[in-house]
């Protein structure tokens, strides 16, 4: 009876000064975009093994950071996890503009493209959006939202879910 492996503790980030593609063989992390925003907690690497995140807070985990453990030596590289994604176009760029207002307003994760927006699948936010002219497809790939004005975001939706609360108390 095989011994089953215990989680990869990885508790660093390395520095940017190291040289992640001199390191050799690394473990393969693809994590979605709401996953690089949690620096703890139980993950699966490309190759199934399990890796322990225990990373100081603040600021989202990137695609090609490494991850070390006690040692400093990386042993894994974040990679971004492909996602279905919305892909949205327009022929007018007020039109696309107006859509990246709505989607804000909305509080959407948006990846701001010279000639498109990208967003996570949603079918409600699809017809929305197809209801107002645009071109709207379906894609499986990388989500690399915009981080935006709030880089902790425990502390935003803290703050947010807040507001939120208040605003609607006093309508």
């Amino acid at each position: 009876m095989q011994e089953e492996q215990k989680p990869l503790l990885l508790q660093q980030r390395c520095d940017a000064g190291v040289n992640i593609e001199s390191i050799g063989v690394l473990l393969q992390l693809p994590l979605t975009a709401a996953e690089r925003q949690v620096s703890r907690g139980l993950r699966r690497c490309g190759c199934g093994r399990e890796v322990l995140l225990q990373l100081p807070r603040g600021g989202y985990l990137q695609p090609g950071e490494g991850l070390a453990a006690e040692a400093g030596i990386p042993l894994a590289v974040v990679v971004a996890a492909k996602e279905p994604l919305l892909v949205v176009c327009s022929d007018d760029p007020l039109g696309l503009l107006q859509a990246a207002y709505h989607l804000g307003n909305r509080h959407v994760a948006l990846e701001v493209k010279v000639d498109e927006l990208r967003l996570l699948a949603d079918p409600v936010l699809a017809q929305m959006l197809q209801q107002r002219g645009l071109k709207v497809s379906a894609l499986q790939a990388a989500f690399l939202p915009e981080v935006g004005a709030y880089h902790n975001t425990e502390q935003h939706n803290h703050q947010d879910n807040h507001q939120h609360q208040h605003h609607h108390q006093h309508r």
